[in-house]
């Protein structure tokens, strides 16, 4: 493990991983260049990112027989996207259990929303192949049990750019432009972008420009929300004077 991990951000799910497996799910692969390309998560993240979807699609398919198809695809990409696993990740405290390189450590890459939710896939992945495809199917649907239950995943926040087009045009503004720059060598190139509307500030990342677009768009269409609930209770109080 790295220094400083145990692992037990796994305790609470009852899952028995093997340690190998689990110190290969943490291993970045900015770490594994440094040390003569030994082995990193990306394998595992691939197959991880596999079971978390067809977990993610049965139990919407199951829970939801009222929605189409295009509602149920949209429910699933609100919930294995990369800001909402980086989400999962910080939940679990998984960025101090990372092992990087020095440049992703000195450039904040234990916070980062690509380099964690990566790493929930590669988790996932580890969890398959040290136990079985119902057990690692159970494991994803305690991961995302936490943003199913938040109603706004859902609405607006399903196409953020969309809902920053409408709410500047309902204030009389241009269309948000997004300001992206990608970072690092091509074998780890991340992507940090910024959209403004108004006061609001919407910021992300990814490994892709796309990603780190709608990251910040939703980024800043959360920001919006919180604004919009904080006044309902000014608003609330002033009708009843």
């Amino acid at each position: 493990m790295p220094q400083g991990a145990t692992g037990g951000f796994l305790h609470a799910f009852d899952v028995a991983v093997d340690p190998e497996l689990l110190e290969l799910a943490l291993t970045h692969r900015s770490w594994a260049y440094e040390h003569s390309a030994a082995p990193h998560n990306e394998r595992l993240e691939f197959l991880g990112d596999s079971i978390l979807g067809q977990a993610v699609t049965v139990k919407l398919y199951r829970d939801h027989p009222e929605l189409t198809e295009g509602e149920l695809a949209k429910r699933r990409a609100a919930l294995v996207s990369t800001v909402a696993l980086a989400e999962v990740a910080r939940g679990l405290s998984l960025g101090a259990e990372l092992k990087l390189g020095k440049g992703e450590e000195q450039t904040g890459g234990r916070d980062k929303d690509s380099i964690l939710a990566d790493t929930v896939e590669a988790v996932i992945g580890a969890v398959f192949l040290s136990t079985d495809s119902v057990t690692a199917a159970d494991f994803v649907l305690q991961l995302i049990d936490p943003l199913l239950e938040d109603p706004e995943r859902f609405s607006e926040v399903l196409d953020p750019k969309t809902t920053l087009q409408q709410e500047a045009a309902t204030r009389g503004l241009p269309h948000p432009a997004y300001d992206t720059v990608g970072t690092g060598p091509d074998h780890a190139r991340v992507f940090a972008s910024t959209v403004q509307l108004g006061d609001v500030t919407g910021r992300g990342e990814g490994t892709s420009k796309k990603v780190a677009e709608l990251a910040a768009a939703r980024d800043a269409a959360a920001q919006l929300r919180a604004l919009r609930a904080a006044r309902k209770p000014r608003t609330a109080r002033a009708h009843k004077k």
